[in-house]
């Protein structure tokens, strides 16, 4: 495993062959902690480099690993089964921000005793809903029923930022999933102005710390993609 969020793909070795890697899609990994924290995650994680697979959670990523080396290698079965490919390797990478340390390891500790209240579930609800629409977050709080400061706080307190910062994230999200959709043909611009980025620079500087490379880069690799095919 590498220790920051670069996109790209992350290696592990199994129990029944050192020499034998598996590759671990970092955006499985990415969603994993997203839908853990119930919130879009834009930072490195700082994941520790290096996983004790002879402790308990160690012991069963190892098992995983070896099992879907198994299944894969000569012709294997999993090989034939992209859902249960997807299955195990979803398991693999919930088990891993679960019990390996990282940037965020204090958020989930404090999650389990700290649910969110009604109303920053239900603005959080409205973002989701209403992602492609201009409003304001003053609009959110009035949508919910409270007042726009017991709406940043509840986003301070139970989501670790603010109500306009979880926009942002949610919408720089929406953006990545179209440049990265082969079958997309808008400009970088246009999607910048789909999602409310109208200064490609700051857009550039804010997806590039979120992903790890340029707009630019995820649409080329996109394209190469449908090329391929």
């Amino acid at each position: 495993m590498a220790n920051n969020h670069e996109l790209g793909d992350r290696f592990m070795h199994g129990h029944q062959n050192a020499s034998d890697l598996l590759c671990l899609d970092w955006s499985v990994v990415i969603r994993t902690v997203t839908a853990l924290l119930e919130k879009p995650v834009l930072e490195s994680l700082d994941l520790e480099p290096v996983l004790d697979l002879t402790s308990p959670s160690g012991l069963i990523i190892g098992n995983l690993v070896g099992t879907i080396m198994q299944g894969m290698r000569n012709n294997g079965p999993l090989l034939s089964s992209p859902l249960g490919l997807s299955m195990l390797s979803e398991a693999i990478a919930d088990l891993i921000i679960r019990f390996t340390q990282h940037r965020f390891t204090p958020c989930l500790e404090q999650k389990i005793s700290a649910i969110a209240p009604w109303h920053v579930r239900r603005a959080i609800d409205y973002m989701h809903a209403n992602i492609g629409e201009p409003f304001t977050i003053a609009m959110v709080a009035d949508a919910v029923g409270v007042s726009l400061r017991a709406l940043q706080n509840g986003f301070k307190t139970f989501r670790g930022t603010s109500p306009g910062g979880y926009l942002r994230a949610i919408r720089l999200q929406a953006a990545h999933d179209q440049l990265a959709d082969p079958l997309n043909q808008k400009s970088v611009r246009e999607i910048c102005a789909i999602w409310g980025f109208f200064h490609p620079g700051r857009f550039s500087i804010a997806y590039r710390s979120a992903f790890g490379e340029c707009p630019k880069d995820t649409r080329t690799r996109a394209a190469g993609a449908l090329s391929a095919h």
